[in-house]
């Protein structure tokens, strides 16, 4: 069943993978890891109100997916890796103000987010929410 939040996560997903490639393109490296893995978060959070799940804290909805995407066989495990690691990486680049975000690293959170984004979008089709 189509809920009328689930495109409106999406949307938000997809802006944000806008805003990772243009902060990426201008170097801006830190920002670009950050808004990936806001991408990552509101494909996540659409997965979860599929399923009338809503989480509010950033942990709730990395483990509410684990739990009831990864763990259950819905979603493949690597997405619940890469969710972690740009989870990580955001905190490292938003909050640590001794790490330097290199590029390599906002390429890979970047790439990751896309693969995600793609991945629910098409679990959301195949299970009639879109």
């Amino acid at each position: 069943m189509a809920l009328p939040e689930i495109p409106l996560y999406l949307d938000r997903a997809h802006r944000d993978l806008q805003a990772a490639e243009s902060n990426l393109r201008q170097g801006f490296y830190a920002v670009a890891v950050t808004r990936g893995y806001y991408a990552m978060f509101y494909a996540a959070s659409a997965l979860l109100v599929s399923k009338g799940i809503s989480r509010s804290r950033h942990s709730g909805v990395l483990s509410a997916f684990a739990e009831h995407f990864v763990k259950v066989g819905l979603i493949e495990t690597e997405y619940a890796k890469v969710l972690g690691h740009a989870f990580d990486s955001r905190l490292d680049s938003d909050y640590d103000i001794t790490f330097t975000t290199e590029r390599a690293l906002a390429e890979e959170v970047l790439q990751d987010a896309q693969r995600f984004v793609d991945r629910a979008e098409e679990y959301l089709r195949q299970a009639g929410a879109l």
